[in-house]
């Protein structure tokens, strides 16, 4: 079985591209029962995919985890793949403290690197296609080597991106990240908004009032991941945050094949 939570499409597509190499299960997080008991066959492998946020990841992985409830958790391969614009920090780390309090632990680990984005900063926006398209090639060919070490329960593989100073982007960057930066409060809607209701239809965390034939609203009430989601789906780009995102590109995983 594979657990995955996805924003912008990337970490999606790798979950359902080795769900259907390895015959396993997908559970969307995004949409799973509030109630997290599940029943696994013996020696059955157990697998999450999941993106990187500030270095580490994202609060609904945490609580699901949280909230997970096993059969005979010692007795299964549970390994884990993330996905980043670029490097992932301490965030497997702190995901394998995580999975211990349901008795799990990460056997191997995983990252691809996949397009940007995150454009909530000044100085971050997405990729240049040809960069996208580069990104998503090399992390289709990591497969050749990720799904025969999974499929074969292949234990101490570590093949992730932590890239300079881990800890110090986790811990001290990625606090930061959590407590300041995360937020739906800058998020605004411009008049050239269509009310098509895409931007609440793709928000993983309900957090957008609206839908079709309406202008969307963001609930403020802490729910907000600054995935950007709501911003790449946009039609017409009506949605701004603040003044961050203006003249910067939008992309969520469809888009390499326009």
């Amino acid at each position: 079985m594979i657990f995955y939570f996805s924003c912008t499409g990337n970490t999606r597509w790798a979950a359902h591209r080795l769900a259907s190499a390895l015959n396993e299960t997908l559970v969307d997080i995004a949409n799973s029962d509030m109630v997290h008991d599940y029943h696994f066959e013996a020696n059955e492998r157990i697998g999450f995919c999941f993106p990187v946020h500030g270095w580490r990841p994202p609060r609904p992985v945490f609580e699901f985890v949280k909230q997970l409830s096993l059969n005979n958790p010692d007795h299964h391969f549970c390994w884990a793949l993330c996905t980043a614009g670029d490097d992932i920090g301490q965030a497997m780390e702190y995901f394998d403290r995580s999975l211990g309090v349901v008795g799990l632990h990460l056997d191997s680990a995983y990252s691809l690197i996949m397009p940007e984005s995150y454009v909530g900063l000044p100085f971050m926006d997405v990729d240049k296609p040809e960069r996208e398209r580069e990104k998503i090639q090399t992390a289709d060919e990591m497969f050749q080597t990720i799904i025969p070490e999974i499929k074969d329960c292949r234990k101490g593989i570590v093949r992730t991106h932590p890239g300079a100073f881990p800890r110090t982007k986790s811990l001290v960057l990625g606090a930061a990240f959590s407590r300041w930066i995360i937020t739906d409060r800058p998020f605004r809607v411009s008049d050239a908004c269509i009310k098509c209701g895409k931007c609440a239809e793709v928000c993983p965390m309900g957090d957008i009032l609206g839908g079709r034939g309406q202008v969307p609203q963001w609930k403020h009430d802490g729910s907000c991941l600054s995935c950007f989601a709501c911003y790449h789906h946009c039609p017409v780009k009506a949605i701004h945050y603040g003044h961050r995102t203006n003249g910067k590109g939008q992309y969520y995983f469809e888009c390499h094949e326009r």
